[in-house]
């Protein structure tokens, strides 16, 4: 059964472009937790495409990259930046074909390198991209001062 990850930051102080519930622009999304896995529902609409009715790769890498950092916030259970990304495009995503879902999983970690596995899959649940983020990732009381990591407690209904 998928767990609710709750979004901890300030929305007043906090504009992710990804996540902020607050910033008008942004993509809104919300994360779950199941197994291994952080996954989002995610409806794009018409202001999101780049061919008419296909959604933008670059809106595809930002969803990729959004929870890649979820992943590392809660699998992790620290923060870090993207140091790297590959994206391969599988089949068009399509604005008007129903909700996607965007996955992600840690692959591996070596040291301050976490190497986090994405996907975004249509509708009937067929992969349409997939990427290769890897992650340079902080020590906790490091990722708590620079990046305002809350601690994992704080995702989490109490």
């Amino acid at each position: 059964m998928a767990r609710t990850i709750l979004n901890p930051f300030d929305p007043e102080q906090y504009r992710c472009i990804g996540c902020s519930p607050s910033n008008p622009i942004g993509l809104h999304l919300q994360f779950y937790e199941e197994g291994d896995e952080v996954f989002a529902h995610w409806n794009p609409d018409e202001n999101m495409q780049g061919y008419i009715n296909v959604l933008h790769g670059g809106i595809q890498t930002t969803l990729m990259d959004e929870i890649a950092s979820w992943t590392v916030y809660i699998k992790l259970q620290t923060a870090g930046v993207t140091e790297s990304l590959s994206v391969d495009f599988h089949k068009p995503v399509y604005i008007n074909k129903g909700p996607l879902t965007v996955r992600a999983k840690v692959s591996s970690v070596e040291g301050k390198h976490a190497l986090i596995e994405t996907g975004i899959y249509n509708s009937k649940e067929e992969l349409c991209a997939s990427g290769k983020m890897v992650y340079f990732i902080y020590p906790q009381e490091v990722a708590r001062r620079r990046l305002h990591y809350p601690g994992i407690e704080a995702f989490y209904e109490k």
